[in-house]
Protein backbone atom coordinates (compact mmCIF):
# COMPACT_ATOMS: atom_id res chain seq x y z
CA UNK A 1 0.00 0.00 0.00
CA UNK A 2 2.78 2.43 0.93
CA UNK A 3 4.50 1.66 -2.39
CA UNK A 4 1.44 2.89 -4.26
CA UNK A 5 0.67 5.98 -2.20
CA UNK A 6 4.20 7.30 -1.72
CA UNK A 7 4.68 8.23 -5.40
CA UNK A 8 1.31 10.00 -5.38
CA UNK A 9 2.19 11.93 -2.23
CA UNK A 10 5.52 12.99 -3.76
CA UNK A 11 3.81 14.03 -7.00
CA UNK A 12 1.28 16.22 -5.21
CA UNK A 13 4.01 17.75 -3.04
CA UNK A 14 6.03 18.68 -6.12
CA UNK A 15 2.99 20.11 -7.89
CA UNK A 16 2.13 22.18 -4.83
CA UNK A 17 5.66 23.58 -4.58
CA UNK A 18 5.74 24.35 -8.29
CA UNK A 19 2.64 26.50 -7.92
CA UNK A 20 4.36 29.00 -5.63
CA UNK A 21 4.24 32.21 -7.59
CA UNK A 22 5.14 34.69 -4.88
CA UNK A 23 8.39 35.67 -3.19
CA UNK A 24 9.43 38.22 -0.57
CA UNK A 25 9.53 41.74 -1.99
CA UNK A 26 13.07 42.65 -3.03
CA UNK A 27 14.19 46.25 -2.63
CA UNK A 28 17.53 47.70 -3.68
CA UNK A 29 18.88 49.65 -0.71
CA UNK A 30 21.85 52.03 -0.90
CA UNK A 31 23.40 50.61 -4.05
CA UNK A 32 26.63 52.48 -4.75
CA UNK A 33 26.74 54.97 -7.60
CA UNK A 34 29.76 53.92 -9.65
CA UNK A 35 30.89 56.19 -12.48
CA UNK A 36 34.10 56.78 -14.43
CA UNK A 37 34.18 60.47 -13.56
CA UNK A 38 33.03 61.82 -10.18
CA UNK A 39 29.23 61.56 -10.12
CA UNK A 40 27.07 64.66 -10.21
CA UNK A 41 23.36 64.89 -9.53
CA UNK A 42 22.86 65.61 -13.22
CA UNK A 43 24.63 62.42 -14.36
CA UNK A 44 22.72 60.24 -11.89
CA UNK A 45 19.49 62.08 -12.72
CA UNK A 46 20.00 61.29 -16.42
CA UNK A 47 21.13 57.66 -16.00
CA UNK A 48 18.11 56.44 -14.02
CA UNK A 49 15.34 57.42 -16.47
CA UNK A 50 17.46 56.26 -19.40
CA UNK A 51 17.85 52.83 -17.77
CA UNK A 52 14.17 52.51 -16.91
CA UNK A 53 12.85 53.76 -20.25
CA UNK A 54 15.07 51.25 -22.04
CA UNK A 55 13.29 48.44 -20.19
CA UNK A 56 9.76 49.74 -20.70
CA UNK A 57 9.41 51.57 -17.39
CA UNK A 58 7.81 55.04 -17.37
CA UNK A 59 10.07 57.23 -15.26
CA UNK A 60 8.69 60.42 -13.70
CA UNK A 61 10.87 62.82 -11.70
CA UNK A 62 9.04 63.66 -8.45
CA UNK A 63 11.54 65.94 -6.71
CA UNK A 64 15.31 66.41 -6.62
CA UNK A 65 16.77 62.99 -5.85
CA UNK A 66 13.50 61.10 -6.40
CA UNK A 67 11.99 59.35 -9.43
CA UNK A 68 8.85 57.22 -9.63
CA UNK A 69 9.05 54.25 -11.98
CA UNK A 70 5.99 52.49 -13.38
CA UNK A 71 6.04 49.24 -15.34
CA UNK A 72 2.75 48.17 -16.93
CA UNK A 73 2.68 44.74 -18.57
CA UNK A 74 -0.63 43.25 -19.71
CA UNK A 75 -2.84 43.50 -16.61
CA UNK A 76 0.07 43.91 -14.21
CA UNK A 77 1.42 47.20 -12.87
CA UNK A 78 4.43 47.77 -10.61
CA UNK A 79 5.33 51.13 -9.09
CA UNK A 80 8.67 51.88 -7.41
CA UNK A 81 10.27 54.89 -5.78
CA UNK A 82 13.89 55.50 -6.72
CA UNK A 83 15.80 57.75 -4.32
CA UNK A 84 19.32 58.82 -5.27
CA UNK A 85 22.20 61.17 -4.67
CA UNK A 86 25.79 61.17 -5.94
CA UNK A 87 26.81 58.27 -3.67
CA UNK A 88 23.91 55.75 -3.58
CA UNK A 89 20.49 54.95 -4.98
CA UNK A 90 17.62 52.82 -3.74
CA UNK A 91 14.70 51.16 -5.54
CA UNK A 92 11.75 50.53 -3.22
CA UNK A 93 8.33 49.00 -3.74
CA UNK A 94 5.56 51.60 -3.75
CA UNK A 95 2.43 49.99 -5.23
CA UNK A 96 1.19 47.30 -7.59
CA UNK A 97 -1.86 45.95 -9.39
CA UNK A 98 -2.48 42.24 -10.05
CA UNK A 99 0.83 41.15 -8.54
CA UNK A 100 -0.61 39.43 -5.43
CA UNK A 101 1.14 41.80 -3.00
CA UNK A 102 0.15 40.94 0.59
CA UNK A 103 2.39 43.30 2.56
CA UNK A 104 5.43 41.01 2.46
CA UNK A 105 5.35 38.89 -0.69
CA UNK A 106 4.62 39.63 -4.34
CA UNK A 107 4.49 37.82 -7.68
CA UNK A 108 7.98 36.49 -8.32
CA UNK A 109 8.28 38.33 -11.66
CA UNK A 110 8.33 41.66 -9.80
CA UNK A 111 11.72 40.90 -8.27
CA UNK A 112 13.13 40.07 -11.70
CA UNK A 113 11.87 43.39 -13.08
CA UNK A 114 13.55 45.26 -10.21
CA UNK A 115 16.79 43.28 -10.67
CA UNK A 116 16.79 44.16 -14.39
CA UNK A 117 16.19 47.82 -13.56
CA UNK A 118 19.03 47.78 -11.03
CA UNK A 119 21.43 46.23 -13.59
CA UNK A 120 20.41 48.78 -16.23
CA UNK A 121 20.96 51.68 -13.80
CA UNK A 122 24.41 50.34 -12.89
CA UNK A 123 25.26 49.95 -16.58
CA UNK A 124 24.13 53.48 -17.42
CA UNK A 125 26.03 54.95 -14.47
CA UNK A 126 29.28 53.20 -15.39
CA UNK A 127 29.01 54.64 -18.88
CA UNK A 128 28.88 58.22 -17.58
Amino acid sequence: MLRRTLPLILLFAMLGAGGCRTAPVSNVVAAPVTTIQPATMQTVEAAIPKAGNGLGWTMEPRSPGKVEGVLALRTHRAVVDIDYDTKVYSIKYKDSVNLDYDGKTIHKNYNGWVENLDRAIKSNLIGT
